[in-house]
């Protein structure tokens, strides 16, 4: 078995890679995922899932979006046994548009025998809607 760096080190590789789907392989049959920053009405800010929705979900993703590289990447290892934060930008494209876009995140994800089975996930919600086309949707959700 891999230590909890390791596994947050194959799991960035594998962001990037022609088969995002993979990334499932490395949660738990059952996950939660909470997203602290999400604005709600537009993106839940807490998900109960299991893996193989999560494969439904990251393959459903990469037919609107393509991460194509990695950069500024962090990975910190915690007194917390299994707890390892990432901070990382994302580069990437829109597959409609081929429109350009690089989002930060910030996970804190808690493993247990080798898999993941709990995220916090920080991004910045206006520059997740922006790349996805979802600005409207964003002030929509705000200013009602």
């Amino acid at each position: 078995m891999s230590s909890p760096r390791a596994l947050v080190e194959r799991f960035l590789q594998v962001t990037v890679s022609a088969v995002p789907g993979d990334l499932a392989d490395f949660y738990a049959d059952e996950v939660v995922i909470e997203m602290p920053f999400a604005v709600p009405g537009l993106v839940p800010p807490r998900i109960e899932t299991t893996r193989e929705q999560l494969r439904a979900r990251f393959a459903a993703g990469r037919a609107v979006r393509r991460y194509t590289g990695l950069s500024g990447v962090h990975i910190h290892e915690t007194a917390e046994p299994g707890t390892v934060i990432a901070e990382y930008d994302v580069h990437g494209a829109m597959v409609a548009t081929g429109a350009p876009f690089t989002l930060r995140f910030v996970m804190v994800m808690t493993i247990r025998d080798g898999r993941i089975v709990h995220t916090r996930d920080y991004s910045d919600p206006i520059a997740g809607a922006r790349a996805l086309g979802r600005l409207p949707e964003l002030v929509a959700t705000l200013s009602g």
